[in-house]
């Protein structure tokens, strides 16, 4: 009977601790706690973000920059930046420039390229905050970057080949002007910053000019330019061939026609030369200077009555020292070519004739040929008392005397009787 009831008993604590396990709620897993709390955060952000959002905005719109950054802190604290990442971090990272904080605008701007990693907007404020700090190499490294993510965006390169020239990086200047004018092909600008960079980097620049003045033939000053990069590699020749395109292009541009003109003297081409001269003077008949270079390539090709006549019509039209003293020149070159041996009454007469022109030159202030003038006298071939009164009688009464022999049938003018002779 005991046995009995004991029995009884065990069977009644084993049905009553099934009931009690029935009742008692089972264990949660991790990722049922996981869901829960996320469940619970996302309505939370349904509520709270669009309210933060709208927030954030009004503090940008007023230019209240300390509200904006706390509510951007509170927006990614929470989570609310996977919505609108580009946003969130573009403005909040904005907030801190108008505040000076470009360590925070760059941290900022840091974690959301981790999320927008190509983001054009966010890397540009990246380099503008790295500028800001004196980061120089970081910001190459960010405009780079940018140039390879936006290859059609002209400003990057321009500001990445400015940066690159700053730190005295041609070479990298140079890659990066060469793909800017594959964009922009008429960029004088970068054609120009491209030459220089070639010159600075010890590359020749002549085809760098050549190019541009190819690709843009009407444009005067390009081909002047590559002219004097071909004059200054003693290319003259070349030099007065791009001259004369830039001529017939302009034929009124004075620079392009004087350029031609030494061009051609440089290049030994001294009729060529003189005739261009004459081209220049005669858009301009009030310069003598540009009648003394005249005269001066005709004496140089030794060609004296043409340089003469020259040298006499810039004394016409100025009466300066520089024309008075050309002219000189002119008789001083021609007894130089001419004298004889033993120094004879023509050859005394011309080079009487030039030291009179040195002479008044100096009076005017132009000192040019004092030592051609000191030549003269010292070596004693000047015409003076003595040899007058060797002349006939003839010679005298009329009062003066010129040089009539075959070298100089160019000379016109007398020598008249000095005083004392």
């Amino acid at each position: 009977m005991i046995q009995r009831i004991f029995i009884q008993k065990l069977l009644f604590l084993g049905v009553a601790a099934v009931f009690m396990t029935m009742c008692v709620p089972p264990e949660q897993s991790d990722a049922d706690a996981n869901a829960a709390e996320l469940s619970r955060l996302d309505s939370i952000r349904n509520v709270r973000c669009p309210r933060i959002f709208s927030s954030a905005a009004e503090f940008y719109k007023n230019r209240d920059w300390e509200a904006t950054v706390r509510a951007y802190d509170e927006l990614t604290d929470l989570g609310c930046d996977r919505e609108e990442p580009q946003e969130v971090y573009l403005y909040y990272a904005i907030a801190y420039e108008y505040m000076g904080q470009y360590d925070s605008s760059e941290l900022v701007l840091l974690k959301g390229l981790t999320y927008l990693p190509n983001n054009i907007d966010l890397r540009k404020r990246l380099a503008f905050a790295y500028d800001k700090q004196g980061k120089t190499d970081l910001r190459m490294d960010e405009l780079d970057r940018l140039s390879f993510l936006a290859p059609e965006d002209v400003g990057i390169k321009s500001e990445l080949a400015k940066l690159y020239f700053e730190q005295k990086r041609y070479d990298d200047q140079i890659a990066v002007l060469k793909d800017l004018l594959e964009l922009q092909p008429n960029n004088e600008g970068a054609q120009s910053d491209l030459a220089y960079a070639y010159e600075l980097s010890g590359r020749d620049p002549l085809d760098v000019y050549k190019n541009r003045f190819d690709k843009n033939p009407d444009n005067i000053s390009y081909g002047l330019d590559y002219a004097d990069k071909l004059i200054a590699a003693d290319r003259p020749d070349e030099a007065a061939d791009v001259l004369k395109q830039v001529v017939d292009a302009d034929p009124s541009s004075k620079i392009a026609l004087r350029k031609l003109g030494n061009a051609y003297d440089i290049a030994d081409k001294l009729f060529a030369a003189a005739k261009t001269y004459e081209r220049l003077f005669r858009l301009d008949p009030r310069d003598f200077r540009v009648a003394v270079k005249i005269a001066e390539v005709y004496l140089e090709n030794q060609d004296y009555s043409s340089a003469y006549d020259w040298a006499d019509k810039a004394v016409n039209i100025s009466g300066e020292g520089e024309a008075i003293g050309a002219k000189g020149n002119v008789y001083y070159k021609g007894f130089q070519s001419c004298r004889s041996i033993d120094i004879s009454t023509d050859d005394r007469v011309v080079a009487t004739l030039a030291y009179q022109l040195f002479d008044d030159a100096e009076l005017k202030g132009y000192s040019r040929y004092s030592r051609s003038k000191e030549w003269l006298k010292e070596n004693e071939v000047l015409f003076g008392k003595a040899q007058w009164f060797m002349m006939d009688a003839d010679v005298k009464n009329r009062g003066f005397v010129k040089a009539d022999g075959e070298c100089y049938k160019w000379v016109s003018e007398r020598l008249d009787k000095g005083k004392g002779w």
